[in-house]
């Protein structure tokens, strides 16, 4: 099974969706905000996509800068990290696309087309 985490509004979300759609590729789709990713699934899928933890966080999001994460992150432990994406949804990046072993953070074409 192929996990579709998405926020709805967002345009990259709307485009891999789109993307995968139009290739028939099978998913299930969760909404982000709703059902936000849990510290263990988290660690799994950071653990999994060889990412730094930095990757999972919405960089260009409004919750982020409002909470001046940028310079927090610095000084936080990969543990608080993880803690505080599973507190709410707006702070993951998004989409993430996760299919077996697989974990893809945003939405790149080319690592769509491995698919």
């Amino acid at each position: 099974m192929t996990l579709f985490i998405s926020y709805p509004k967002c345009t990259t979300c709307i485009k891999a969706k789109k993307f995968l759609q139009n290739k028939n590729i099978d998913f299930v789709e969760r909404h982000i905000v709703e059902e936000n990713p849990t510290k263990e699934e988290l660690t799994k899928w950071i653990s999994q996509s060889n990412l730094e933890i930095k990757k999972f966080f919405n960089t260009s999001g409004k919750l982020y800068k409002e909470m001046g994460l940028k310079d927090k992150l610095k000084v936080m432990t990969d543990e608080e990290k993880i803690d505080l994406l599973s507190t709410n949804g707006m702070l993951v990046k998004r989409p993430i696309l996760i299919k077996e072993d697989l974990v893809l953070v945003g939405f790149k074409e080319d690592e769509y087309n491995n698919l």
